[in-house]
């Protein structure tokens, strides 16, 4: 089987993990090749490193510069395994690929990852939990042992944090047909402090309560301090917050204070919680019924659904959605069709798309027959 070539280093997950699923081996040539430090970074070959332990047969190539990456994809095999992921990235980075290929493996899923659980640049453990796994759910019929169970909390720059992610293994996808997201009902919210006064925390409540019941009447907001050798290496606070709809669509969205030994304006607890809702009402704007993180895993799992057809409506797609579907051209030969609608009463530049596509018969051939 020939390879398929790519250039450059973005999109690098995405081409690893459409690789894996579909069997076809893969070569990323120029990797940084003209910057100061050329090659893929710590965060990149440890994401590598998780791939060789989570497959059985993978064979990853890396020239002496790692500028050229060579990967033959593997079996996938799962069952109880742990990952250090450094501190350079979140372990969202990590755990956002393992919902696309744990409930393939043939083994189920019980993987301890370690590092940061909350950043500023990868979607939160707390992203995940409350929004992604929603949506795993709707595509797979047995979700009772799928779980992201945060044991420690650890943020930038040292990290300390533990994470423990559960999935069962399943034969095929079932279709979905999800084009109505419904009222927003209820909003939850969950504010975070390690290794500073838990009166942070209490400030983001008062803040982001302040802002949301103006929206609507259901808000309440937890306190989450960690103590001890649950808080991780680094001080900080931050707050996450989920809007859920009528028909079960979770909107997240999230906001962290800067790192310990940052440059800048240290952001006080108040910043913090009107950040993380201003981010929610433009999720909530933008509307659909996956949030903008979830729209790429809604694409994937369509396309290896059965040969049934599948349609899911979302808000405006993302730029990493837009690159995550022509690769899947490349490596399921599937193309979506995308119908834009036009709201006047929404913001301008807002829109919704309804994709439609025709699954291609994914069946996990590694899961074990009983």
């Amino acid at each position: 089987m020939s390879n398929l070539k790519y250039h450059g280093s973005n999109f690098f997950r995405q081409r690893l993990i459409l690789s894996t699923l579909s069997g076809k081996p893969i070569e990323i040539k120029d990797i940084r090749d003209a910057y100061d430090e050329p090659g893929i970074n710590e965060y990149e070959n440890s994401f590598l490193q998780l791939l060789d332990t989570l497959t059985d047969g993978a064979v990853i190539a890396v020239n002496e510069t790692g500028t050229d990456v060579k990967y033959t994809p593997g079996l996938l095999l799962g069952g109880k395994l742990q990952h250090d992921c450094g501190t350079e990235r979140a372990i969202g980075y990590f755990l956002e690929p393992l919902l696309c290929l744990a409930p393939f493996c043939k083994k189920p899923l019980h993987i301890t990852l370690k590092g940061i659980t909350n950043d500023s640049v990868d979607p939160s453990v707390d992203a995940i939990k409350y929004s992604s796994l929603p949506v795993l759910k709707r595509f797979i019929i047995n979700d009772e042992n799928l779980e992201v169970k945060i044991i420690s909390r650890g943020l930038p720059p040292e990290g300390g944090g533990e994470v423990l992610f559960t999935c069962p293994v399943i034969n095929t996808i079932r279709p979905l047909k999800f084009l109505d997201p419904g009222k927003i009902r209820r909003i939850r919210g969950y504010a975070y402090s390690v290794r500073v006064s838990p009166a942070m925390a209490s400030r983001m409540v008062d803040k982001s309560k302040g802002l949301l019941l103006k929206f609507l009447p259901d808000v309440y907001v937890y306190t989450d301090h960690f103590k001890g050798k649950n808080s991780g290496k680094s001080p900080g606070f931050g707050l996450a917050l989920v809007a859920e709809s009528t028909t079960g669509v979770f909107y997240s969205a999230e906001a962290i204070s800067k790192p310990s030994g940052s440059k800048g304006d240290f952001l006080v607890p108040e910043d913090v919680a009107q950040q993380a809702c201003f981010n929610l009402f433009e999720e909530i704007n933008r509307g659909g019924c996956v949030d903008s993180n979830n729209q790429s895993l809604a694409c994937v799992l369509m396309a290896l659904g059965p040969t049934d057809v599948s349609k899911i409506k979302t808000g405006p797609l993302s730029p990493y959605t837009i690159q995550f579907l022509r690769h899947m051209e490349d490596f399921l030969q599937l193309r979506m069709k995308l119908e834009t609608e036009k709201d006047e009463k929404l913001l301008l530049g807002t829109h919704k798309v309804s994709l439609t596509c025709l699954g291609i018969g994914f069946t996990n051939l590694s899961r074990k027959v009983s």
